[in-house]
């Protein structure tokens, strides 16, 4: 996975989190990856928009990963600006992923497909208690769509992640990878 390489960059905090996902999804031959909140990058002099390093830029990475193995990304985001920004980032991956512009919840209660790699990601974590909320709510609705190998990748630890690590855990998952950002579980 030497395209995983540029994306080792010092200030991606997540990296190490990413990186263990994408192995065990080789492992097990996981390709059909679900994420919740697309990347949406930062602005600079206005109108180009860059990578943003802290937020991990989750939707480059998947779609890269996605070609690698020929699976498919479906990005979900309520904001058209940030889907719009993670079509610029992405374009090069476009045949891999399809982008939907919707409440993360209906999204996850209309998907129909199985689910290999689910990754949690929607909102902010600046208003814990909502993000939790939300977070819960989206794990509740995957949880049917999701198969013995699958994965599931659970952004802002601490801030995102406070009801829903429960729920898995008690529905049969376990923490097979954390780092001080993300947990990865599993069954």
């Amino acid at each position: 996975m030497r395209f995983l390489d540029k994306y080792n960059n010092k200030q991606n905090i997540r990296f190490k989190s990413f990186e263990k996902t994408f192995q065990v999804c080789l492992k097990r031959g996981l390709k059909n990856i679900v994420e919740t909140g697309t990347s949406r990058g930062k602005s600079k002099f206005f109108f180009f928009k860059k990578y943003n390093w802290k937020d991990g830029m989750s939707t480059p990475m998947f779609a890269e990963f996605a070609k690698f193995t020929n699976g498919k990304l479906h990005t979900c985001d309520i904001s058209e600006e940030n889907i719009a920004s993670a079509k610029k980032f992405t374009r090069e991956f476009i045949d891999y992923i399809q982008f939907y512009t919707m409440d993360s919840l209906i999204f996850l209660n209309e998907f129909r497909e199985k689910i290999d790699l689910l990754y949690l990601d929607s909102l902010d974590g600046h208003d814990p208690v909502s993000a939790s909320n939300h977070q819960l709510k989206e794990a509740e609705i995957a949880i049917s769509k999701l198969h013995e190998k699958s994965l599931i990748l659970l952004d802002d630890k601490g801030s995102k992640t406070n009801h829903s690590i429960k729920f898995l855990l008690t529905n049969g998952y376990k923490i097979i990878f954390e780092t001080n950002y993300q947990v990865l579980l599993s069954k």
